[in-house]
């Protein structure tokens, strides 16, 4: 298993690197100072598991994790500070170390992804075909169910592990990931803007300029959708003449 250290403090990537010692199977393969830095080396090392720090210069590391594209490793957050427990397991953590680390901790989060690495491959699904912006699809939530067409859907997001559907006032969820979603949906007319949001081309009422040369795009009816840097650029080229 190979694991990326991120941390602004260069103490605490020591302590960590030390600690990790004791875990063969562990192999660390890179440190990481900010979320520029590290968002180039996942991209080069492609590490199983990242040791993310939450505070540092620039980027959070929950910013980093949402800037990121296609499959993401293993994160295990390490930080001083207790209160964005929860927020971290929304974006699927595998667990939450509070500093000083101590190797008890360790050895437990560690334990999580051994089950992970070991489990088989589940079997490929059938594909489905793919749908146009034309077609009406059945959407269901608890005991309420629509019947809606494509078209009329501004907006899909990632919710915890399901996804929420934006159209006219409702808001319902389903349980399908944005992978899913994406395989099926008019690349036309359905974009997807970062790691959580496929918005629907036809909704954008407004675009502006946004940090660090991305994009933000407000839709007609409905939120604003922050584009990650990445995607910004494949936008601009699907859109520009």
């Amino acid at each position: 298993m190979t694991a990326l250290l991120i941390d602004d403090s260069r103490l605490a990537r020591t302590e960590l690197r030390h600690l990790l010692r004791a875990f063969p199977e562990v192999a660390v393969v890179g440190e990481a100072r900010h979320a520029d830095e590290a968002r180039q080396l996942i991209l080069e090392l492609r590490p199983d598991v990242l040791f993310l720090d939450i505070h540092m210069p620039g980027q959070s590391g929950f910013d980093l994790l949402a800037s990121l594209e296609g499959p993401l490793p293993h994160v295990i957050f390490t930080t001083a500070y207790d209160q964005y427990a929860l927020k971290a397991f929304e974006v699927n953590a595998l667990d939450y170390l509070l500093k000083p680390v101590s190797e008890p901790r360790l050895a437990a989060a560690l334990a999580k992804i051994k089950p992970l690495a070991a489990a088989p491959a589940a079997a490929p699904e059938p594909a489905l075909p793919p749908l146009s912006a034309h077609d009406q699809v059945f959407v269901k939530e608890g005991e309420r169910c629509w019947f809606v067409k494509l078209a009329d859907i501004k907006l899909f997001e990632i919710s915890g592990s399901a996804t929420r559907v934006y159209f006219e006032q409702h808001q319902p969820l389903i349980p399908r990931t944005l992978q899913q979603l994406e395989a099926r949906l008019d690349p036309k007319v359905f974009f997807r803007a970062n790691r959580q949001q496929i918005i629907n081309l036809h909704w954008i009422a407004g675009i502006e300029p946004w940090f660090s040369n991305t994009l933000k795009i407000k839709l007609r009816e409905g939120p604003e959708v922050e584009v990650s840097r990445n995607q910004s650029g494949l936008f601009r080229e699907l859109m520009s003449l």
